[in-house]
């Protein structure tokens, strides 16, 4: 079992930044890949970005050049820095963690762009 917490969403205004952070809890060594997907209202889940246990990172199209995927091993977290925020990013993101043959999400986090 793998259990995420994430944190980092809210409010910001277009143009501007957010971070977000997912925590890794669990039998973490059987995590191949971590990453963050997203879901606006009346919109399926869409993927944002993950990062493998090898480092390879994988970017949805709309947030390539603007978002950047990281992951800090010792805190077993990995982190979505998101740049240039639009009224077009506003979502609930979650917090994947691939361990097959399963998959685990954590509770979702709140991303609103707005003047």
């Amino acid at each position: 079992q793998v259990h995420l917490v994430e944190s980092g969403g809210g409010l910001v205004r277009p143009g501007g930044s957010l971070r977000l952070s997912c925590a890794a809890f669990g039998s973490i060594f059987s995590i191949v890949s971590m990453g963050w997907y997203r879901q606006a209202p009346g919109k399926q889940r869409e993927l944002v970005a993950l990062i493998t246990s090898g480092g390879s990172t994988k970017y949805g199209d709309s947030v390539k050049g603007r978002f950047a995927i990281s992951r800090d091993d010792a805190k077993n977290t990995v982190y979505l820095q998101m740049n240039n925020l639009g009224p077009e990013d506003t979502a609930v993101f979650y917090c994947n963690a691939h361990a097959p043959p399963s998959d685990y999400w954590g509770q979702g986090t709140q991303v609103t762009i707005s003047p």
